[in-house]
């Protein structure tokens, strides 16, 4: 039998790398609740049309990237390649409307088949925030503010700046489409063969191409800044206001957008250079035209994902495990006494280790090795005079402690 193997662009989440993705999700947890949100969970898998609707017949997630497959009864269902469909999807089949403004915040596993590189896997995992319902500037403000105190909360925010760009309303990116088809029209013959079928259904989507030829006709392109009219300008203006006003540095990037029409108005990205060529950490933006096309009222919203893979690998130093106090009973009889002091220890936050077999020089050299810093030994002697010997594993000095006085004795810092 061949040696079995996770599947390429999967892998096991293990040690450092676990404790590591632990500290920024906890972290995210503990912001996102400060400013407000619910934590919302949506299934792993949704119908395919869900994403279909959502992401674009024709974009690469679709077409090229989702994991799709037919159930029992013959449903084509897709394994979740992004939050925002599913939590805009759980608004409607929810009845959420009837709670005015949500504020909903998420974490889990995304499925995307590319090719793997770094920080990116086919199976990854996202934090995500969303607002749905208000229109205001201001909820776009309150997004950018969770999201730069979760990079200086993680300690990274010295190496990441924050791109923003405005896509207008519809009657200002209407005016734009047109512009880009007249522009690259001229040089249709220069275009990708990806971005000539863009240029009809999609032509924003050019601007994001990595192609050279592509990207050698992106210079002299129109700006979307010269077709925004007074409302995009104000609102935008009111967004970069905010954004000053919170001191969180950013740069106007007029080429960042976004090619679905459901998109508008405040496009964001928050790009590092530690990571190499995958520098997009955290990114989003307002989508006032989604819940609509999926079938719902008109309704706004404006939301978020970031990479939590790549988010951990630019930690600085990974978070420590506390280190343990071990249980050393010797005898059936301290075994038995030990049972509810470690659960008395545990019960009261002490991480708390038992160790079961042994003679004690083996059992103390286990608890070095896993790096306790105490040993609580429970033997004969102890067991009669109520107490148990508690030994600092750095020093070697021992302390007597009446059992009865073992959690407080470990709560004291002791």
């Amino acid at each position: 039998m061949s040696k079995l193997q996770p599947v390429r662009g999967t892998r096991d989440i293990f040690g450092p790398d676990a404790r590591r993705f632990s500290h920024v999700v906890k972290v995210y947890q503990k912001i996102a609740l400060a400013y407000g949100f619910e934590e919302i969970s949506t299934p792993i898998f949704e119908f395919t049309d869900v994403f279909k609707r959502t992401l674009g017949e024709t974009s690469d997630v679709v077409t090229k990237e989702m994991y799709s497959f037919a159930d029992r009864s013959g449903e084509m269902l897709t394994l979740r390649p992004e939050y925002t469909a599913g939590i805009a999807r759980a608004w409607m089949s929810g009845g959420l409307a009837q709670y005015g403004v949500m504020k909903l915040y998420a974490h889990g596993p995304m499925f995307r088949y590319e090719r793997p590189q770094k920080g990116r896997y086919r199976q990854f995992h996202q934090l995500d925030a969303e607002i749905i319902g208000a229109a205001e500037p201001a909820a776009d403000i309150e997004l950018l503010a969770l999201a730069w105190q979760l990079l200086c909360d993680l300690g990274i925010s010295d190496e990441i700046t924050l791109h923003l760009n405005s896509l207008g309303d519809s009657e200002s990116r209407a005016a734009y489409r047109t512009a880009l088809v007249d522009y690259f029209s001229d040089h249709e013959a220069k275009l990708s063969d990806d971005s000539r079928t863009r240029l009809h259904k999609n032509p924003m989507r050019i601007l994001d191409s990595k192609d050279p030829g592509d990207r050698a006709l992106l210079g002299d392109a129109p700006r979307i800044s010269d077709y925004l009219n007074d409302l995009s300008k104000d609102f935008f203006g009111a967004v970069c206001e905010g954004v000053a006003a919170l001191d969180i540095p950013y740069t106007h990037d007029e080429r960042l957008v976004r090619g679905l029409d459901y998109y508008s108005h405040t496009a964001f990205e928050f790009i590092t250079q530690a990571l190499g060529s995958q520098g997009t950490v955290l990114g989003g933006g307002r989508y006032d035209g989604l819940i609509e096309l999926m079938g719902g009222p008109s309704t706004p919203g404006v939301g978020w994902a970031a990479g939590i893979e790549r988010l951990a690998m630019m930690l600085e130093n990974t978070p420590d495990v506390p280190r343990a106090v071990t249980m050393i009973p010797m005898g059936e009889e301290a075994q038995m006494r030990a049972l509810p002091l470690v659960r008395d220890l545990r019960a009261a936050g002490i991480r708390t280790l038992m160790d079961y077999k042994g003679n004690m020089k083996k059992r103390l050299n286990r608890a070095s090795k896993g790096q306790a810093r105490f040993a609580v030994l429970l033997g004969e002697d102890e067991l009669a005079k109520s107490i148990a010997t508690v030994r600092d594993l750095d020093s070697g000095e021992q302390t007597e402690v009446a059992l009865d006085a073992l959690v407080a004795h470990f709560q004291s810092g002791h």
